[in-house]
């Protein structure tokens, strides 16, 4: 198990859980592997222009911009087409819907090393979350592979971080990225296994880093599967408007749908906008982070993220060294 120690001191408590809302197919209910370690670890970095980005994100942009679940949704969507085939023969299946009373999320306040994250794909506004974690530079932020690549396909543009944001203020400013990296698992396959990124941000105009600002929380990789963990995001898709952060809580299991991704998932009724959003392994956001928000599926209150492996890790790494 590998874990790095957090940066994070005298931050704000809370945060705010998220999932997306998908439509998915079905597979066989054989548990994932433990660990990726077999995968070789490889990464994609893209170099971002910076001037003029935080200026770019009005706070109209900002209202506007599109929950980034409908990006998760298209990589969902192709892994359930082909993992099915080795799954269950082809036979894809509808995932079944929820019964009793879903997990509502709940409310919390802002947490400085938690934020929303804003950017431009496709020519398209989006909106994701993310948090920022401990590094090297004290300027990397977690957040989901789609938020910041298609998978397979073009980097983001446009790229910031806002921390702590609650009703469209910025408390912290808003970081623009200079550099962004995925998994090229990812970025060359947009394979959900791997649905992770790590944005490196600028200095602010003082010349001050994110993470002696705000913070920032420790990584784990390689951990023991089924552990309890607090979710945090934002999500902007109905019932819920991204102006709060929202969290939620519990013990994960393996997908029993589509095994293939390996993923994770805990009980919550979190939607798009959420995606990116930080675990932390037990109940609050002072603990490590060790997933994110990934994806979910229609009617059913669990929201799944990715299996931090060794993949992620090399990823993290490259990231927080830059």
């Amino acid at each position: 198990m590998t874990r790095t120690r957090s940066l994070a001191s005298g931050l704000l408590s809370l945060s705010a859980a998220a999932v997306l809302a998908l439509t998915g197919a079905g597979g066989a209910t054989a548990a994932p592997a433990a660990s990726d370690d077999q995968r070789a670890p490889s990464v994609a970095r893209a170099s971002l222009a910076t001037a003029g980005v935080a200026e770019y994100w009005t706070a109209e942009r900002m209202r506007n911009a599109i929950p980034g679940d409908v990006l998760a949704k298209r990589a969902v969507e192709r892994g359930v087409a082909s993992g099915a085939s080795k799954a269950v023969q082809g036979k894809a299946t509808k995932v079944p819907s929820t019964k009793g009373k879903p997990t509502i999320a709940a409310a919390e306040n802002p947490v400085s090393h938690i934020g929303k994250v804003f950017f431009t794909m496709g020519g398209y506004n989006y909106v994701c979350s993310g948090n920022s974690v401990a590094s090297t530079n004290k300027s990397t932020v977690s957040t989901a592979g789609h938020c910041l690549n298609e998978g397979p396909g073009a980097f983001a543009t446009n790229w910031v971080f806002v921390p702590a944001y609650e009703n469209g203020a910025a408390p912290y400013g808003k970081w623009a990225a200079n550099q962004l990296f995925a998994p090229t698992q990812w970025s060359a396959n947009g394979d959900m296994t791997y649905d992770t990124g790590f944005a490196v941000v600028n200095t602010n105009a003082g010349g001050q880093r994110l993470g002696d600002v705000v913070g920032g929380s420790g990584v784990a990789f390689n951990q023991d599967r089924g552990l309890s963990y607090k979710a945090f995001g934002y999500p902007a898709a109905s019932p819920f408007n991204g102006e709060t952060l929202k969290s939620c809580t519990g013990a994960a299991s393996n997908d029993p749908y589509n095994p293939q991704f390996n993923s994770q998932g805990i009980s919550c009724d979190m939607t798009g906008g959420s995606s990116g959003g930080p675990w932390f392994i037990g109940t609050s956001s002072s603990g490590v982070q060790n997933s994110v928000n990934s994806y979910g599926y229609n009617r059913m209150a669990v929201m799944y993220g990715p299996y931090w492996g060794s993949v992620i890790q090399s990823t993290y790494n490259s990231a927080a060294v830059s």
